[in-house]
């Protein structure tokens, strides 16, 4: 047996009174027109009236199902009903005057505007008055939008508006919003759905008082990057949960919803604009070409196969040594770019035979080398470790790629490689100094000075006189990246969904920031602008207090630092600084086209000591001899200091300290 939907059910109760109502209308104009008689009323004019009746009922009731009137959500109505249910009066009065003036006789003036009028009123009125009817809320569901969270919207723009009207038609959202924040003074002392806009962003912290807030929906995809942080920072103030809508595609596509909304993230609060990078050249260089990103299954790593994927390249190879890295991100690439010739391998750049099998079977054009050990304290307890991964392995992958006509390569560094205190920073900086030599060694070879490396089996390395080398080799150094794999906000948010305590390990420890795209853009930009030997470095802004950056993830969860979620000092870990250096004082800044990427002029190395030492470092790491090793890493290294050997300052420089405010 057929059973009808509850939507069924209103639509036939609506089209019953809709028979009623559009009849009733012009007969209730009559009876006006004879001060309220109906004996009053001339005969003609009620058999017209009758004789009509059927006819407009079957019109009216077609019309108001095209445009849609048995199927709108009244509890919903809006102005979108409004406009409908204007145009449907409009054009069935005027099949109504035409039809009876036409078929049937002449009827009073009054008869077809006092009709019209009337209809309208029923017809609407029926409708709006369900949304106010269930406006009206029991006791209890009065007792429940009571306890129901406090929500503070920022925004009373189109987005704002949109999200306020998504918030009311959605039962799952368990929240009321109380009132506007909008800076347009035009604004104030209005309403919108009836949700008073209060003021400026300067009344936050004040209307979260008035009102009992606990959330804050922040609504202005317009507004620019360094007024949206201004306003998120007053809002974080207020230890109200924070959610934003990210960014003017949503408002553009029309995706402006409740499930848009983000929670905001620590990139938006880090102090600087975020760094747009014209990466057009960057793409025209990719596109067609076999590029190799090793350890692609990496924050890194993984981010450079996702914008290359974007850029039609030849043929994309990531080559990792954890296969459960490698399958997320091939999976990924696949769902999303099956257009894409993609290659997943396993293997270590550890293993000359495997990397050099690479190399000759695919001969890529172009290679990111982001395979690396990176954890500082690990790397403290296993030096011969980082040295067998970071430097061999940059060595064996650098040399591979040489030999097979690769025409970049290009080495994903860091600011620890900088006056290095722990055994993970010397690693990177004899990284940087393995692809500064391959670069020597090529143009001396170029210019007939000095053959070219060539690996004799294990670890052993002479020089060949018959290899013509073209690779350009280049070092890109930025900070700490967001987000990354064991970097800090992953353990912040962690400590903080599970109640806490958050740890920190100085109160005073600095460090520079930048989100992965833009890290991945810098690492594609150098590629583009090597000449060879280069160590690309960005403008990170300025420093961030990792206290802070610990406090500030605490308030954008909604709760209160020291009161809520406890922050534990823990000390500095082996082989930590309190803050990092982007340059040595050896070092200088040369300018590129892009103002916020900058050269750092190469220090003046003894190429083949340093080859020599690297060979003897080889030989110490895979003999375990941990003694041996870090003598040499000092020897290669003479900026390396370990922090075992220091009096560990007690705060940060001065300028680093104010910056970091």
């Amino acid at each position: 047996m057929f059973r009808m939907e509850h939507w069924q059910k209103i639509a036939v109760l609506l089209m019953i009174y809709d028979v009623f109502a559009v009849n009733f209308s012009y007969f209730l104009a009559l009876l006006l027109r004879h001060e309220m008689s109906y004996a009053a009323i001339n005969a003609e004019y009620i058999e017209t009236w009758t004789k009509f009746a059927p006819v407009y009922t079957i019109f009216c009731i077609t019309l108001f199902w095209i445009l849609r009137l048995y199927r709108s959500l009244w509890r919903f109505a809006s102005y979108y009903e409004l406009a409908w249910i204007t145009i449907a009066t409009g054009i069935s009065s005027a099949f109504h005057l035409t039809m009876v003036w036409l078929f049937y006789g002449r009827m009073p003036i009054s008869y077809y505007v006092m009709g019209t009028f009337f209809q309208y009123l029923m017809v609407l009125g029926v409708r709006f008055a369900y949304r106010f009817y269930l406006m009206e809320k029991t006791p209890r569901e009065k007792a429940m939008a009571k306890a129901a969270p406090r929500i503070l919207l920022v925004g009373a723009g189109n987005a704002g508006q949109m999200i306020l009207r998504d918030l009311h038609k959605a039962k799952e959202i368990n929240g009321k919003v109380c009132c506007i924040i909008d800076d347009n003074p035009n604004k104030w002392h209005r309403y919108i759905d009836g949700v008073p806009i209060v003021g400026g962003r300067e009344r936050i912290p004040d209307m979260v008082k008035k009102y009992d807030v606990s959330k804050i929906y922040v609504a202005i995809p317009s507004a620019t990057e360094q007024e949206r942080r201004k306003v998120l920072k007053i809002c974080q103030e207020t230890g109200c949960e924070l959610k934003n809508l990210p960014g003017m595609f949503q408002l553009v596509n029309g995706d402006i919803t409740i499930a848009a909304m983000k929670d905001v993230s620590i990139e938006e609060l880090l102090g600087r604009d975020p760094i747009r990078s014209d990466l057009t050249e960057v793409y025209r260089f990719i596109n067609g070409k076999t590029i190799l990103v090793t350890g692609g299954g990496g924050s890194i790593g993984s981010e450079l196969c996702r914008q290359i994927a974007l850029h039609h390249p030849r043929k994309l190879i990531i080559f990792d040594v954890y296969e459960n890295n490698a399958y997320e991100i091939e999976q990924e690439l696949k769902r999303k770019h099956p257009e894409v010739n993609l290659e997943v391998l396993i293997g270590s750049v550890r293993d000359s035979r495997r990397i050099n099998q690479v190399f000759e079977q695919y001969k890529p054009d172009i290679v990111y080398h982001a395979a690396a050990h990176k954890h500082v304290p690990l790397m403290e307890e296993s030096p011969c470790e980082a040295i067998k991964n970071n430097a061999v392995g940059t060595y064996k992958t650098a040399y591979a790629a040489m030999r097979n006509g690769c025409k970049r390569f290009i080495l994903i560094s860091t600011d620890k490689a900088v006056n290095p205190t722990n055994v993970m920073g010397a690693s990177k900086r004899i990284c940087e100094m393995i692809i500064q030599t391959f670069d020597y060694m090529i143009r001396m070879h170029q210019e007939s000075k000095l053959p070219c490396l060539q690996q004799h089996g294990g670890n052993e390395y002479s020089l060949s006189a018959d290899f013509e080398g073209t690779t350009r080799f280049v070092a890109v150094r930025f900070g700490n990246v967001l987000g990354s794999n064991g970097s800090v906000i992953p353990l912040f948010r962690k400590q903080i969904e599970d109640g806490g305590p958050v740890t920190v390990t100085h109160p005073e420890i600095i460090r520079y920031f930048m989100t992965i795209p833009e890290a991945v853009s810098l690492v594609m930009q150098a590629g583009v602008m090597a000449h060879g030997s280069e160590i690309f470095i960005l403008d990170m802004g300025l420093p961030v207090k990792i206290d802070t950056l610990a406090r500030n993830l605490i308030k954008l969860s909604g709760f209160r630092p020291d009161q809520d979620i406890k922050i534990v000092y823990t000390g500095l870990r082996p082989g930590e600084k309190l803050y990092e250096e982007k340059l040595m004082e050896e070092e200088g800044l040369l300018k590129t086209d892009n103002n916020l990427i900058h050269i750092g002029k190469p220090i003046a190395i003894d190429h083949e000591r340093f080859l020599q030492i690297l060979n003897e470092m080889m030989y110490a790491a895979y003999d375990e001899d941990e003694e041996k090793l870090l003598h040499l890493i000092k020897e290669a290294v003479p900026t390396y200091r370990p922090a075992s050997e220091q009096v560990v300052a007690e705060f940060p420089p001065q300028e680093l300290r104010v910056a970091a405010k």
